[in-house]
């Protein structure tokens, strides 16, 4: 990074919180099975009698082509530790210096305990733990706490993990063609593990921008309504419902403008920035935030058509294979945009 781009961002540094963490060892873990949107459709239509399914609709609509599938016998637990090993393989940190363990993600073993937990048992650390959920934003929302946790001086080595096994909500058997449209996002989903350390640093590279933004009153546009207060039992409340043009319509009147912010508090331009991850749920959304936004597609880090919509996994997974390819590298700047049901909306920018 440029001594001029540096001196901006550090000026945003003095603005919000000098930057105290970086995110290191970025990594992903994809379970083997792959399951194509043709052979899902094959299962709707076979266990959805007399519903006439289009053909291609997935791939046409959604431009999701296959997506990872998490075997029978795989818990969120098993993705997030398995990505967790390699997070501090790459970071070079021995699992006794992890001060604390987070589990960041919309999917989880069971509603209590926490699956942090689980995670911790399967990888052998042993620090305190917990987990934060905030649907599709929840890994951003752990590396904001951790970050937090470290310039409070509390711990210096955090770190946050993900396992989302979101096809568990694909809802295989339709009532009728509006059904399956309402069921539609579930179709999109993949499964992914995902993981990173967040760490103390004294050369202010790392975070040097946060922002989080909530629009409540769509909280119900996109959901899953089992496992709570509300239907505490029953089958039929554990699918992701949702529907996708009211979900666009909220998101388009919420508009572009948290990022555009983030970039005129610090000082910079998309052009600076190596690679902006953004959450991926169809092409379409994609194209149409790089219009709203003026970011170039190319500045992505496209993920969807073969991994489809992994929740809160899809930016961490996106930093892992960017890094793997070398397309980012340190001193890079990386944006993060997070979009969630709720609706949630976060832009985290730091250097890597």
């Amino acid at each position: 990074m440029g001594v001029a781009l540096r001196e901006l961002v550090r000026s945003a540094n003095d603005r919000q919180l000098e930057g105290v963490a970086r995110l290191r060892g970025a990594a992903v873990y994809l379970p083997a099975a792959v399951l194509s949107s043709e052979d899902l459709e094959a299962r709707v239509r076979a266990e959805s009698p007399g519903v006439h399914i289009p053909s291609h609709a997935v791939r046409r609509i959604s431009g999701v082509k296959s997506r990872h599938i998490a075997a029978d016998d795989e818990q969120t637990s098993d993705l997030a530790a398995a990505a967790a090993r390699v997070s501090l393989a790459r970071a070079d940190v021995d699992r006794k210096d992890v001060d604390a363990l987070i589990f960041a993600a919309a999917s989880q073993d069971l509603t209590e305990p926490a699956t942090a937990n689980i995670v911790q048992e399967k990888l052998g650390t042993t620090c305190p733990v917990f987990d934060i959920k905030n649907a599709c934003n929840s890994f951003l929302c752990g590396v904001q706490v951790a970050e937090s946790l470290i310039a409070s001086g509390q711990y210096r080595n955090v770190l946050v993990a993900s396992g989302e096994i979101p096809s568990r909500g694909i809802k295989w058997s339709v009532r009728d063609f509006a059904d399956f449209r309402l069921s539609f996002a579930g179709y999109t989903l993949g499964d992914a593990g995902a993981a990173a350390l967040v760490s103390g640093t004294d050369d202010h590279r790392g975070i040097f921008y946060r922002k989080f933004q909530t629009e409540s009153r769509y909280w119900n546009i996109g959901t899953v309504p089992g496992g709570g207060s509300m239907h505490p039992r029953g089958d039929e409340w554990t699918y992701f419902i949702g529907d996708g043009t009211r979900i666009g319509a909220a998101v388009a009147s919420i508009g572009p403008g948290i990022f555009h912010d983030a970039l005129r508090e610090t000082g910079t331009t998309i052009h600076d920035y190596a690679r902006v991850l953004v959450h991926q749920v169809t092409m379409p959304f994609l194209k149409d935030f790089c219009a709203t936004t003026g970011v170039p597609l190319s500045k992505l880090v496209i993920t969807l058509p073969t991994l489809g919509n992994m929740a809160s996994a899809s930016m961490p997974v996106q930093l892992a294979l960017a890094e793997a390819r070398g397309e980012v590298r340190s001193g890079d700047l990386v944006a993060w945009v997070g979009m969630a049901s709720g609706i949630s909306l976060g832009v985290m920018l730091m250097e890597l």
